[in-house]
């Protein structure tokens, strides 16, 4: 043990041996493998350290100075917990900027697995729903999703407001220990980068037909106020949280709420034309750069670790392990069971649905990456896999056009995955009925809220392009200029 700790607190020296000096080496004990315990073992640590010169200092407010002063301060008043928390904090900004490459991620799948016709404008899409997301979380979601004692009905809603500008403990290793090792600028902003998922989510799933307008109305909608309400069922410590419900990093909350909104909507929208013809048959409406998706993918599965890893809320060392695991085994679990299920049903090896298949596997571990075991992740990502082939084939029966599969991969699998938790978890607190529950009502939730505001806008402002314009392509109607100027055959206008 005391190797291990030794070894942290040396790579720890060489990033911040700038700020931190040289300092008395101390044994400490190792940051607790379960997240979901709140543990303290700062104060094993400070039993251990040695006694502060003036005992009176752990009590002093930190001093208002340079900020070589006020890390001074910090180190003094807090010994070797300040150096976990400075780490911690640092991985959950890491953690951060790998959910934000996610949204390229997202913008590469959808305009890949669509027409080229349609490329600036979805990812024009993805362009606001990004700068859109975080800007109404700071003005609403963040307070309205974590209300601490500011509910106003029950624990089911409360009223946003503006993010403040904090100071004192919240930026320091009082705001959230070893449960939430980071300042309060960093929770909110790692919180912020899930917020837009959602929409990106539906945007996915209505491409090609939705007027831009219309579209960018109901997002911001959907993430201000839709969004938060949930997440705070769970996340805020509302009725889920209190019933035992299980979603560590959003299978339900993120994937399953933006599935649910997104089939909602493309029930209101309808199918692109010349999908469904008629006797049942469907036709495919190929992508235009499978390249292009195929980067998406794999810039999702990158941004996944830090969705899930940054989940843990500290740089506990274990844990944050295990979730690199289960996320990785159940990504290519999923990726390989797609393959062959698809491989065996439609008599070809599909890519498209290879990398559906992967997306689907990192969606279901995402609910419990860190209480299950690692060949329970490659079941619950091989599951995800075959689920999501089938659920493609279902909704084209059913013709609802979905261009990239997202109420399949997010929808369904985020189910899923949330199930799943109740079946392999290692924790017997986690039961099957709870989860179910919760993400019923989550997915219900959203479902209902989605489908009323699309039949709101439908009637105010239209909701769907016309017939012309639609052929024509988005990129040239709505935006007035073509993603690609290789002739008109590249952009499909004849």
């Amino acid at each position: 043990m005391k190797t291990k700790i030794r070894s942290l607190l040396w790579m720890a020296s060489l990033a911040f041996i700038p700020l931190l000096g040289a300092q008395e080496e101390t044994v400490a004990e190792p940051v607790p493998a379960a997240v979901e315990e709140t543990p303290a073992p700062v104060a094993a640590v400070e039993e251990a350290a040695e006694p502060a010169a003036e005992p009176a200092a752990a009590e002093a407010e930190v001093p208002v100075g340079t900020p070589d002063e006020a890390l001074d301060a910090l180190m003094k008043e807090q010994g070797p917990a300040f150096d976990f928390f400075t780490i911690s904090n640092l991985w959950i900004l890491i953690a951060t900027a790998l959910v934000f490459i996610m949204h390229l991620g997202f913008s590469c799948v959808e305009s890949g697995l669509c027409q080229s016709k349609n490329t600036n404008n979805i990812l024009f899409k993805n362009v606001f729903i990004v700068c859109m997301g975080v800007l109404s979380y700071a003005v609403w979601g963040y307070n309205a999703m974590y209300p601490g004692d500011g509910w106003m009905f029950g624990e089911f809603f409360a009223m946003g407001k503006p993010i403040e500008s904090w100071s004192g403990s919240s930026m320091t290793y009082d705001y959230g220990k070893t449960a939430l090792c980071m300042t309060q600028y960093t929770d909110f902003l790692f919180q912020a980068m899930f917020a837009a998922t959602a929409a990106t989510i539906v945007s996915g799933a209505v491409a090609e037909r939705i007027k831009l307008g219309t579209f960018m109305l109901y997002a911001v909608i959907l993430v201000t106020f839709a969004y938060p309400i949930t997440g705070s069922w769970q996340w805020g410590l509302g009725w889920l949280a209190d019933a035992g419900f299980k979603d560590f990093a959003g299978s339900t909350l993120v994937h399953a709420f933006g599935g649910f909104a997104a089939l909602a909507a493309i029930m209101v929208v309808g199918a692109r034309k010349g999908k469904y013809l008629p006797g049942g048959k469907v036709k495919p409406i190929l992508p235009h750069s499978t390249p292009l998706a195929t980067i998406g993918c794999f810039l999702l599965f990158l941004g996944w670790f830090g969705f899930n890893g940054g989940s843990v809320l500290s740089a506990n060392p274990g844990a944050v392990s295990l979730v690199f695991v289960t996320t990785t085994l159940a990504g290519c679990a999923g990726g390989i069971a797609a393959i062959f299920t698809s491989w065996a049903t439609i008599r070809k090896p599909d890519l498209s649905m290879g990398l559906n298949g992967i997306l689907a596997g990192l969606v279901g571990i995402t609910a419990g990456a860190d209480t299950v075991g690692v060949l329970s992740a490659v079941i619950i990502g091989g599951i995800a896999g075959i689920l999501v082939v089938f659920s493609v084939f279902f909704f084209d029966k059913l013709k609802l056009d979905d261009p990239v599969g997202a109420v399949s991969v997010h929808g369904v699998c985020g189910v899923w995955g949330t199930l799943a938790v109740g079946i392999f978890s290692t924790s017997e607190a986690h039961t099957l009925k709870i989860q179910a529950m919760g993400v019923g009502a989550v997915s219900l939730f959203a479902f209902l809220f989605s489908l009323i505001l699309c039949l709101i806008l439908k009637a105010i402002m239209g909701i769907r392009v016309s017939e012309e314009e639609e052929r024509k392509g988005l990129d040239v109607e709505e935006h007035g200029t073509p993603a690609y100027h290789f002739g008109t055959d590249a952009n499909e206008l004849t």
